[in-house]
């Protein structure tokens, strides 16, 4: 099956990007960064950036403009049955020359997981230098960790974001 990226979501404010790999048939299915209900993207940024969780898409996007995170992903096209990243083929990268090159406040890179990080090093060359920094993937199909401990490491974010918030 054909998979294409959605088109990022971002601000001219933006200083920190948050890649995933590519979006899953539940996400694509919604038309919504992290649609999955087991995903627990959202789940993590709610509280780390001090939030009470919402469903609301709308909300959701909100919480990032607030807090002046981007979010996109590695790849702009993919075929791969199913939503595991492992059973990605024929991958093409997004076309991040452009995109930091417009969003200049961007100084940080999170990879939700080690496969956005891997391919955005196999695709990417960057041209300045950014602080990159890889997550455990926020996919249900990432039982390796805990919840607990994930949301440990995600929590990097809240000392990165121009709307620091102690949690």
């Amino acid at each position: 099956m054909k998979s294409f990226s959605f088109p990022p979501f971002s601000s001219d404010q933006s200083n920190v990007l948050i890649l995933g790999t590519m979006p899953g048939l539940k996400s694509l299915e919604l038309n919504q960064y992290y649609g999955h209900n087991q995903n627990n993207f959202w789940k993590f940024l709610f509280p780390i950036l001090n939030e009470d969780f919402s469903n609301d898409y709308e909300t959701r996007k909100a919480l990032l403009q607030k807090n002046n995170i981007a979010i996109w992903d590695v790849l702009q096209f993919c075929d791969r049955v199913g939503s595991l990243d492992s059973a990605i083929k024929n991958e093409i990268a997004n076309d991040f020359e452009s995109f930091l090159n417009e969003h200049p406040n961007i100084t940080t890179i999170l990879f939700n997981g080690q496969k956005a990080a891997a391919f955005f090093k196999k695709y990417v060359t960057l041209e300045k230098s950014y602080q990159l920094i890889t997550l455990p993937s926020s996919s249900p199909a990432n039982a390796s960790q805990s919840f607990e401990s994930k949301l440990t490491e995600w929590k990097v974010i809240n000392s990165l974001t121009n709307n620091r918030t102690d949690i």
